[in-house]
This record gives C-alpha cells, structure tokens and sequence, in this order.
C-alpha cells in the first residue's frame, strides 16, 4: 500500500507541478502541501481528473503550530488539512496549506465541496480562520456572544468570560470570569532510593 501511495504522491507532483509545495508518504498515507493562493485551482482538478477523483471531502480541520516542536516551528502559525477520499480509484489523500496573518485567511472549498460548509465554520469558530467565499460563515459550536477562539495555543484554559442566567433580567448575560486559575503542583519523585525494597508482592508497604 505505501509504494502505491508513493506512486500516487509522485503522480499528483507531475500534474500539479508547481501548486504542490512538498508531499510525503507516512505510515502508508499520502500528504501534499499546497500554495493557499492555488488552493481551489488544485482542489477542482483533485476531484475532476479522473486519475485522481477525489469526489469527496471527508474531514476539514484547522491547525495551530504555534507551539508545535515546543516552540521550535518557523512556519505560518495557522494550517488547514484537508482529507479527501476517492471511491472510484479507491484511495485517500490529506492535503495541506498553511496561512498567516490576523486573522489568516483561506479561500473556501464549497463550492467544490458542499460538505466544506460546516467543517469550515467549525474551524472559524475553534481557530479563527476566515474561509473566502464562505456564504454563511458564523459560530457553530460556541456561543455567538463567546469571545475568542478556544483551539488557539493561546486561549486561555478558563476563557475569558462566563455566562449565567440573571433572575432579574431574566435572560443569559456574560460576566468576566471568577473562577481562580490553578496552579498544580508537580509530584515530588525522589532520586535517593529511600523506599527501594521496602515493597510486598502485592505492592504494599511492609510495617
């Protein structure tokens, strides 16, 4: 299966030349990485050209690599995968771009795929990526008054606001959080052997 892939990722190079930025082959699955300006034009002959065929968009994710290798990523912060499946030549491919800028920018892939639609907004509501041509993107996991976006590294774990019902205005309002960050504290393990031979067969500590 991998030497098949291979010739899959060597086949889509010859045919989409330039678009392809780097490709691999991992653990028996094809990767391509595509220039986002030449994200559709690459997308319409993936799912057009009959060698490859991918009619399907089977998931749609953003990417945050902002502490990817702990820290040591010099890329654009933000990705897009795409993962695309093809029933008549019966193989998959993930395809990847990368984007920058606040807030970074992706032209959308609905009109190829209409499956795009929610995978899409899911990934502007978690990370904050604006899909181009998107006709209706909007929040689709948090609330609409939710402020930030919670996949970000940066998002804090608490968030920044919290929202609860007021009896007197009868309504949902939002207030900033009052729950105390907490900071756990590392367990101690000790070096110096103290309770080497000190165990039991059944793990209990003899008196």
């Amino acid at each position: 299966m991998s030497e098949y892939y291979q010739n899959l990722v060597e086949r889509l190079r010859d045919k989409l030349g330039a678009a392809v930025t780097d490709s691999y082959c991992r653990f028996g699955e094809a990767t391509i990485v595509v220039d986002k300006d030449r994200l559709s034009e690459t997308c319409i002959t993936l799912r057009d050209n009959p060698e490859f065929a991918f009619a399907e968009l089977i998931d749609l994710c953003g990417v945050d690599y902002s502490d990817y290798g702990h820290g040591s990523w010099k890329g654009p912060r933000f990705g897009v995968s795409y993962h695309l499946l093809s029933i008549k030549n019966n193989h998959r491919l993930r395809v990847k771009t990368f984007t920058d800028g606040e807030p970074p920018m992706v032209s959308s892939v609905i009109n190829i795929w209409r499956a795009a639609d929610w995978f899409e907004r899911e990934a502007f509501d978690l990370y904050g990526i604006v899909f181009e041509g998107h006709p209706d993107l909007r929040r689709i996991l948090t609330d609409y008054g939710f402020i930030g976006h919670p996949f970000r590294k940066d998002f804090p774990l608490n968030g920044h606001v919290e929202m609860r019902y007021d009896p007197e205005k009868q309504r949902v309002v939002y207030q900033p959080v009052s729950i105390e960050a907490r900071v756990n504290q590392p367990r101690v393990i000790r070096d110096d052997h103290r309770y080497a031979g000190r165990t039991t067969d059944e793990g209990k500590l003899n008196g």
